[in-house]
């Protein structure tokens, strides 16, 4: 049968530890290579020993990610249409939620491109850091943003992807995106002698290769599948129904890195050396945040998948079995992360000062895989289940606590009041999604 047809019986399916497996194993992998080209930057612009540059990169990083998590509801959101359009067997759909999503990427990421001077210019003075740091900050900001429409097609192609449930294409094409890129990055950044500038072009370079292989992919799978009808492409119905659901996840997503940002620029005011080492540690919650963040994509596609064939049976079994091997692998990563914690601080960066301050507060970053492994399965169900009107709202009440948690504890406490008002964040997040889904159930299957 080929790939692109939906098969007649898409409706009857169950959820069990095995398709479960088939899509957080190859996506946690998958995930990983994007923190890991976390560390390769970092480790590459730290071997140069100046604390500056690092901190530089950092919030040139935050600022950059500020900007696209923002869009990442073109990766969850198109994820969580097209596994709803396969629950219900519409094969139509499918393509048309994929030919949507690029559409707004592309608009999108013309004009990020066009707007990076001032995206620099604002990232500096949020963040209020010293010149060079903040020299270093719009050398990156400038550079990887031309990738943007690169990058935004790339998150439609893989939330098509996930969507269907291919989680091995998935970990191919994240392979090849951040294979390149970390390549490039030695290369460039090391190698060169580039520094922050070749980190940034290896991205650039890195989105644009992956971009073609995606599309190529796709598109010949479309070709052995129906003719998508125009006025199937642009219902208008559709359309504003993406652009609710996108609307909702992009104030999440916002919100999020909004929490981020916070944290980075109180980590900025204790100083350049805590910068520099928060920025470490924040790399090693990423590795564990992607290990839970493959079977927050199992949940998105099985709960999708199940809201869309209106099957309650295996929803239930989604969010129970997403959330069991969610917590097995989260413990996991902090006792990783605890005992070999010091080692890996000090194989990305040559700076003492900088390892010394990250080796106090390592503690705080090996816990919050479990601090956040309930508020990650949970945004993957209600992602998949589209009701990303809840998820917002749990979202904004979270952020209203994190910063109270932080006005709080950083002022009494220092750099430990800022990482426990981080977990007090992914708590509250995780919490406040686990209420409202009893409810959300009910109303969705009765």
């Amino acid at each position: 049968m080929d790939k692109g047809v939906i098969p007649t019986d898409a409706r009857a399916f169950s959820v069990t530890n095995r398709s479960v497996l088939a899509i957080a194993v190859p996506m946690t992998l998958a995930y990983l290579t994007t923190p890991l080209l976390g560390l390769v930057d970092t480790a590459v612009v730290g071997q140069f020993g100046d604390a500056a540059l690092l901190g530089g990169l950092a919030a040139g990083a935050l600022a950059f990610d500020v900007v696209f998590t923002t869009f990442n509801f073109l990766r969850s959101g198109t994820t969580g249409l097209v596994a709803q359009a396969f629950g219900r067997g519409d094969a139509l759909e499918e393509q048309a939620v994929f030919w949507r999503a690029v559409l707004i990427a592309v608009v999108a990421g013309v004009v990020l491109a066009a707007l990076s001077p001032l995206i620099a210019i604002g990232g500096q003075w949020f963040m209020d850091a010293g010149p060079r740091v903040s020299e270093a900050m719009a050398v990156y900001i400038r550079i990887r943003l031309l990738a943007a429409p690169f990058s935004l097609i790339n998150y439609a192609i893989l939330g098509y992807v996930l969507g269907r449930g291919e989680g091995g294409l998935g970990l191919v094409l994240q392979l090849v995106l951040n294979g390149i890129n970390i390549a490039l990055c030695f290369l460039l950044g090391l190698e060169l002698g580039w520094g922050v500038s070749g980190v940034a072009w290896a991205t650039v370079t890195g989105e644009f290769l992956a971009m073609l292989l995606g599309l190529a992919i796709v598109v010949r799978r479309f070709r052995s599948s129906p003719p998508l009808p125009r006025h199937r492409l642009l219902d208008m119905s559709a359309f504003l129904r993406m652009l609710s659901l996108n609307r909702d996840i992009m104030i999440r997503s916002f919100s999020l890195l909004a929490a981020f940002a916070l944290f980075t620029r109180q980590g900025a005011q204790f100083g350049t050396v805590t910068l520099a080492a928060n920025a470490v540690l924040m790399n090693f919650f990423l590795v564990a945040g992607y290990f839970l963040d493959g079977f927050a994509t199992a949940a998105e596609q099985l709960a999708g998948r199940a809201v869309g064939a209106r099957a309650e049976q295996p929803f239930r079994q989604a969010v129970r079995l997403t959330l069991l091997w969610g917590l097995g692998l989260a413990g996991a990563a902090t006792l990783v992360l605890l005992m070999a914690g010091t080692n890996l601080v000090a194989v990305v960066t040559t700076s003492q000062d900088v390892r010394a301050v990250a080796d106090t507060y390592l503690p705080w970053a090996a816990f919050t895989a479990l601090s956040g492994v309930l508020a990650f399965q949970m945004d993957g169900v209600f992602i998949g289940a589209t009701w990303s009107r809840d998820m917002r709202n749990m979202m904004l009440l979270s952020f209203l606590v994190f910063a109270a948690a932080l006005i709080t504890l950083a002022p009494a406490f220092g750099n430990h009041g800022l990482w426990a008002a981080l977990h007090v964040f992914l708590l509250v997040r995780g919490l406040s999604l686990l209420t409202i889904l009893r409810v959300r159930v009910q109303t969705a299957f009765n």
